[in-house]
């Protein structure tokens, strides 16, 4: 067993044994999702993208379409290139999709194909589309693939025209977020009377119901002339540093407009952000919708601190999505103890670490590049009350017998909840319900063991 010994961080290791993670092109599919009339393609083996589909299809319960170039042998020794030029005029002449977003993979980029002249020289159709990002398996993690397509975008698609100025329009770079979360921040906007751009956008998408007519292409997503006009727009808002900061600095570059970075709208405090950033960019006024809906959040906070208040809390997943749930959770009075991220990046360690230490916590541990091992090992040494995270913790909690709560990405083993919005002050009172419910079950379910063992 590791000693587990309380600092601020833990030192970075080469190795992991089960990284809090998963591979990139993973990320720039569920990008590439979201945009209207497109056809994800993976430009590696066939393998590779039937991997990526089925994962995304678990987690969302909604078909995901995708193509690949199929590599084999030959592809492997040399190049790729044939196999992209094939694949990009069958897609057009089979699927007739209006946009085909290219993602690579381990071995494209091994084998250093050059993505960009490829598209150049295939067929393409008049008034359709390719756009393409690289994405290399080995490094980064799902976050980084979906930043990488999502730059993609702002790349091939995003233009500056001056007389199609639109001074009360705001761009939302929304981040790794479930189609439920982006309809919700998408109310929020639209609540406040702002007109917006959100892009990419998996809402009608990968929750689209169930009609009498297959429809290869939803009704959903934000369409090429959408992404092409966010140049003109007076802002754009990212939200989440690892997965939507980059497009927004390269719009604000290309383009011209300003960018300013949010955290993803999860808990009180990042909603707030959200919504008074919105008010005064936009000189908009708050509806007393929003006003009653931040009231009840207080309100419940109040009513069920005690199920939660000094817990501790191990949290892993998304670095976008682990900051905000970190913030909320020390609003809610808990205390996280260990937090971990499988993307890499400093920062996330400085951020959290900075916001614990702000609540006057001494006693945890902040690490990127993490590994559900370790936090196993960090937990055997010294439990936790609760954990916050992905499918995959529920090997830890069946182990110590700790009950955990799902969020983010992915989520395997329940189903509805890309229909169910953790951002805005709607997820929060989800959140805390589902926080709230977790320790109220496992504490009725030691009552009837304790009861039992009276009976005996």
């Amino acid at each position: 067993m590791l000693e587990c010994m309380p600092k601020a961080r833990s030192e970075h290791t080469t190795g992991k044994i089960n990284p809090a993670k998963t591979c990139q092109p993973i990320g720039a599919m569920y990008a590439a999702l979201g945009i209207h009339g497109c056809l994800p393609h993976s430009h590696g083996s066939q393998g590779c993208c039937a991997y990526h589909r089925m994962h995304l299809t678990r987690h969302f319960r909604d078909q995901v379409l995708a193509s690949s170039s199929s590599f084999t042998e030959g592809a492997s020794v040399f190049g790729g290139a044939a196999n992209l030029k094939t694949s990009i005029k069958n897609i057009f002449d089979i699927y007739n999709p209006e946009i085909i977003a290219v993602h690579t993979t381990c071995l494209s980029e091994t084998i250093g194909d050059d993505i960009p002249t490829i598209i150049k020289q295939s067929e393409i159709p008049e008034g359709k589309i390719v756009i393409h990002a690289n994405t290399p398996s080995y490094q980064g993690s799902h976050i980084t693939g979906f930043s990488n397509m999502v730059k993609g975008m702002v790349t091939y698609l995003a233009e500056r025209d001056e007389e199609t100025l639109r001074q009360k329009r705001v761009n939302i770079i929304p981040g790794f977020i479930n189609p439920a979360d982006m309809r919700e921040i998408k109310r929020i906007t639209s609540d406040l009377g702002i007109d917006m751009i959100m892009f990419p956008d998996t809402t009608d998408v990968l929750d689209s119901p169930l009609t009498s007519k297959y429809e290869m292409y939803p009704e959903g997503g934000a369409t090429i002339a959408q992404i092409r006009a966010s140049g003109n727009s007076r802002l754009t808002l990212t939200l989440g540093h690892w997965s939507s900061d980059a497009a927004g600095a390269l719009l604000q570059e290309k383009c011209g407009v300003p960018c300013i970075p949010l955290k993803v709208p999860i808990g009180l405090k990042a909603t707030d952000d959200l919504i008074m950033t919105l008010k005064e960019k936009f000189d908009a006024v708050v509806p007393k919708s929003l006003t009653i809906e931040r009231g009840q959040v207080v309100d419940t906070l109040i009513d069920t601190h005690f199920h939660y208040q000094g817990k501790k809390v191990a949290i892993f997943g998304d670095p976008d999505l682990v900051i905000p749930l970190t913030e909320f959770v020390l609003t809610m009075g808990m205390i996280p103890t260990y937090i971990i991220t499988g993307t890499p990046g400093r920062q996330f360690e400085d951020e959290v670490s900075a916001m614990i230490e702000a609540a006057g916590i001494q006693d945890y541990i902040v690490k990127a590049e993490g590994d559900l091992f370790e936090l196993h090992q960090w937990i055997k040494e010294k439990p936790v009350e609760l954990l916050l995270g992905t499918s995959y913790g529920k090997y830890i909690a069946r182990a110590e017998d700790i009950p955990l709560v799902r969020v983010g990405f992915p989520i395997l083993d329940r189903a509805v909840h890309p229909l169910m919005p953790i951002t805005g002050y709607r997820g929060c009172l989800r959140l805390i319900e589902m926080i709230s419910n977790a320790f109220l079950e496992r504490r009725d379910r030691d009552c009837l063991d304790e009861d039992f063992e009276l009976v005996l």
